[in-house]
């Protein structure tokens, strides 16, 4: 079994790769969705679904249900997501087994936080603090277990909206940043590194 994270600057962006994930035959129980909820993006509807991001209506087909409820008519997986907090990050919107086990350790007083969830699944650890500061400064990560031999495909499925972990590693360290820390607000971060959450 691989594991395959990628990081977007768009939320849009994430949930429609997830979307192709689900149309490609992945089963929503291995794939897991973590999304910045700077500023309140994400807004509270109906049977506490996250219905908005930035004000508009997202959901099925332009049907104006919200994030929790279809992607383009597959139901599933965002119907659970849910608002934690991240030590570093600060409240996110989360779904699926990465969600679970970052807030396993978050509950359990666990060390690691967003970092340990990720290495735990086999993202390499350079990577992971690239994915954890990504998302910190807003970004959404989108990640899924596959079989060894579906990774190529799902990488590249993934590849084609996505941030390219290297280029952004090489921006960030550019503003001074090294490494995530999870004792850093996001706010901080952003004035320490200045540079804008995305």
């Amino acid at each position: 079994m691989a594991v395959v994270t990628h990081l977007y600057d768009s939320y849009d962006d994430a949930r429609r790769a997830m979307s192709e994930l689900i149309t490609a035959g992945i089963p929503q129980a291995d794939i897991s969705i973590v999304a910045n909820n700077a500023n309140n993006r994400f807004t509270t509807g109906e049977n506490g679904t996250y219905d908005t991001v930035g004000g508009e209506a997202h959901g099925g087909a332009g049907t104006g249900t919200g994030v929790g409820a279809t992607v383009g008519g597959i139901a599933g997986l965002l119907a659970g997501l849910g608002i934690m907090a991240i030590p570093g990050i600060g409240p996110v919107v989360a779904a699926g087994w990465l969600a679970s086990t970052a807030l396993g350790a978050v509950v359990g007083g666990a060390a690691g936080g967003i970092i340990g969830a990720l290495t735990d699944a086999g993202v390499p650890e350079e990577h992971a603090h690239v994915y954890a500061e990504g998302l910190r400064r807003g970004g959404t990560l989108l990640t899924v277990r596959v079989s060894d031999a579906d990774q190529t495909r799902i990488e590249s499925m993934l590849g084609t909206s996505s941030v390219d972990v290297g280029a952004r590693r090489e921006q960030y360290r550019s503003a001074g940043w090294n490494k995530f820390e999870d004792k850093i607000a996001a706010d901080e971060a952003v004035t320490r590194d200045k540079m804008p959450i995305v």
